[in-house]
């Protein structure tokens, strides 16, 4: 794609980035057959084409944002479908999350849009405060109707019907390997997952220490700032990143950090970027460069011999940000195999289940179209649960599907000793 910034204009590294990303792009159009968003509305510009034909034009001119080019931006999910399928390997990531902030600076939202958005990053990256927000939603459920917004009967619909205990297991402590220590790693331990399901971070713990890890919850340890990173609010994201990285960096003889929520995984792995021209670019860089998925962490130490799952059919929902993001399909996928069940995938299994973060509360239609055309492919393999390695995905998922929905590290635990996972106990009840 031909570009038309000035001398001066690429003198600033983001531009300079954007220009690159931009002219690496030939027009071929292959991204719109993986765009959900373009699926769902089939509008050019809610395609990753059509989008960074915007945003090109949008800052070769240094123009205040208008309210089409916004809203056509803030419907992107940032699945990255589209960087699995482009043959010029544009980085359109790193391009729509420059886009975001760029909007954040220049364009004045409306005020119940700036309301919520300024809400949802006081809440989510904090787990006692989102723990509050659920509990008052349960509460206003019967009043969702009289709610003037769309987008906050999202949020009401959001609140699970219970919540689980806090977890003491997220304390910051060590747990040491059973039997001879092979790896030493640090738990990245999320922050709205600790509120909705604690099972998986204490799955995590007994899979890995059982498979010869000793897993250190560090003091200090937070959000990623994947949440807020995407939402266009960068300087908040590298104020709770620069936490997490500190709090990891505080481990002696780290070999890993590992991650069991797949969205925090593709924001961590690229920390370098994240942190590209800062104090901290370089600390960033190494602790990003340690950051593994938990799949790859097992995939890497072998589940043991013998290990022996229930007979049931498990139907494999690729998260976005793990099979997209982080480029990690198979993997997980034949571990659930290894480990004894059956497991079978979707038809149109590339294509997002409409949960990204906070996409779901922000475009309350599109997700829900999105979401029962994904439980739709799902349930046609008649599984007797459905395994994801994404929290967000859970939740979605699980709003619209007959059977159980679990994280795939629970799975794995069950089938080497562990417990059998709550939900499908309650299934089964």
């Amino acid at each position: 794609m031909q570009t038309n910034f000035t001398p001066d204009q690429l003198r600033d590294p983001k531009t300079a980035e954007a220009n690159e990303i931009l002219r690496a792009c030939v027009h071929c159009g292959f991204c719109t057959a993986t765009c959900p968003t373009y699926q769902v509305l089939g509008d050019e510009l809610d395609s990753p084409r059509g989008r960074i034909y915007l945003i090109k034009d949008m800052l070769e001119n240094e123009r205040v944002p208008d309210d089409k080019t916004v809203t056509h931006l803030d419907r992107c999910l940032g699945c990255l479908a589209c960087m699995t399928t482009c043959p010029s390997g544009v980085h359109y990531g790193h391009l729509i999350d420059q886009a975001r902030g760029y909007i954040e600076d220049n364009y004045k939202r409306p005020p119940m849009d700036r309301l919520l958005r300024w809400t949802l990053a006081r809440i989510l990256p904090y787990p006692g405060r989102f723990r509050l927000a659920l509990l008052a939603a349960r509460a206003g459920k019967p009043f969702k109707r009289l709610m003037p917004d769309r987008r906050l009967r999202a949020m009401l619909d959001m609140a699970p019907p219970r919540l689980p205990p806090v977890s003491r297991n997220d304390d910051p402590q060590v747990f040491p390997a059973q039997g001879e220590r092979r790896m030493r790693v640090g738990l990245s331990i999320g922050c709205a997952q600790r509120a909705l399901d604690t099972e998986i971070n204490d799955a995590t713990i007994r899979l890995l220490t059982r498979l010869g890890c000793e897993v250190v919850i560090p003091e200090g340890v937070g959000c990623c700032g994947a949440l807020t990173e995407h939402m266009g609010r960068h300087d908040e994201a590298r104020g709770t990143a620069a936490g997490l990285i500190r709090s990891m960096a505080s481990i002696e003889g780290l070999d890993a950090v590992v991650i069991n929520t797949s969205g925090c995984g593709t924001t961590m792995k690229d920390y370098g970027h994240m942190f590209a021209g800062h104090e901290m670019e370089a600390e960033a860089a190494r602790i990003g460069g340690l950051c593994r998925d938990v799949s790859e962490i097992v995939a890497e130490l072998g589940l043991p011999e013998g290990a022996q799952a229930a007979p049931l059919r498990v139907a494999y929902h690729a998260a976005c940000s793990l099979q997209h993001g982080q480029k990690l399909k198979a993997g997980p996928k034949g571990l659930l195999k290894q480990a004894g069940f059956e497991v079978s995938e979707p038809a149109d299994s590339h294509l997002c289940c409409g949960s990204a973060g906070t996409y779901n509360l922000m475009q309350p239609e599109i997700s829900a179209e999105l979401r029962d055309r994904k439980v739709e492919t799902l349930e046609v393999l008649k599984p007797q649960v459905i395994a994801a390695g994404n929290i967000g995905c859970m939740m979605q998922i699980g709003r619209g599907a007959s059977v159980p929905v679990v994280h795939s590290v629970q799975l794995l635990d069950w089938a080497t000793g562990g417990p059998q996972p709550p939900a499908i106990g309650k299934q089964s009840a």
